[in-house]
């Protein structure tokens, strides 16, 4: 190769790690009630497409330096949910969030940003982790893997925390709510750290932080509601995806963080049993891997890719 051609190769190839590595933050409508904030890290030279979907309390900030990372490779997606950060909060009667609206959410907003299917690899968590399942019931095709951890596809209370069983018991649910909202601050602050020793504690970034506390209350609805309102029809989904498990088609792999104090890791060990899934434990991690061993993370999806 001549001096010039590789003078302009190397001028293309940083060019398209500067591109990579640039986050676009913006809204997209899904219909008439639905506006979602996402972000989006493009790369001319993609591989493939990630998309995350975040849990409770969190916001699409919890993904900024996983699609950055991500990015160098890959086209990264990320969104708030409805209820969530700076998306819509549609009335109950025109939106439920529970579950299996949420799953809908997943296919309207990947036909909606023209992602390739056969090329996706989904990451979800916590309640971000049963929609994409549910719609792949229904869609086996919605992507190329779906990696879920740290979540309950099951009715299995005994494996889950007290307030999740409080909140998923219909006699103590509106009082968990009315804790949630009051302890804001406190959840926010403390949720991360929970469960781990003093050595593998960490601290969320301060921009996370704050834009999980601006966008907990907009209008008259709260990420406290939003996540009461999932929870009052959990059961229900839970019920019904595994009494369709067999119907599970798509590629899934579970992860597990070892530390976990919200969902048991047995949560995972029978639903990968049960589904004859792939599972695996992370080490000293917690309920939430991705803040925790964000690079551990990155080459889980790296290799969902291969």
């Amino acid at each position: 190769m001549s001096a010039l051609k590789k003078s302009i190769a190397a001028a293309v190839s940083t060019l398209a790690l500067a591109n990579a590595s640039a986050q676009e933050i913006g809204n997209i409508q899904l219909s008439p009630d639905i506006t979602l904030r996402r972000m989006v890290v493009k790369n001319p030279a993609a591989k493939g497409t990630v998309l995350f979907l975040h849990g409770f309390p969190e916001t699409m900030l919890t993904w900024r330096d996983l699609a950055l990372d991500l990015g160098r490779d890959y086209e990264v997606h990320a969104f708030d949910w409805p209820g969530y950060g700076q998306s819509s909060r549609p009335a109950t009667d025109k939106f439920a969030y529970a579950p299996q609206d949420y799953a809908q959410v997943v296919k309207t907003y990947i036909d909606k940003a023209g992602i390739d299917k056969s090329k996706l690899v989904i990451y979800a968590t916590d309640i971000g982790a049963l929609p994409p399942l549910l719609l792949a019931l229904a869609q086996p095709d919605i992507a190329k893997k779906i990696i879920v951890g740290d979540f309950a596809p099951f009715d299995r209370p005994q494996y889950m925390s007290d307030r999740l069983r409080s909140l998923k018991a219909p006699q103590t649910a509106e009082a968990t709510r009315n804790a949630i909202n009051q302890n804001r601050d406190e959840i926010i602050e403390n949720t991360f750290r929970r469960g781990l020793d003093a050595s593998e504690q960490f601290n969320v970034p301060a921009e996370f932080k704050a834009d999980m506390l601006a966008g907990w209350q907009q209008g008259s609805l709260s990420t406290g509601d939003a996540f009461y309102h999932y929870y009052s029809h959990f059961t229900r989904d839970q019920q019904y995806f595994e009494a369709n498990l067999a119907r599970l088609e798509t590629p899934v792999q579970v992860v597990w963080g070892e530390r976990d104090i919200y969902i048991d890791k047995k949560m995972g060990e029978e639903f990968a049993a049960k589904s004859g899934k792939p599972f695996a434990v992370l080490s000293r991690l917690g309920h939430y891997p991705h803040l925790q061993a964000p690079q551990q993370i990155s080459l889980e999806i790296h290799a969902a890719f291969n």
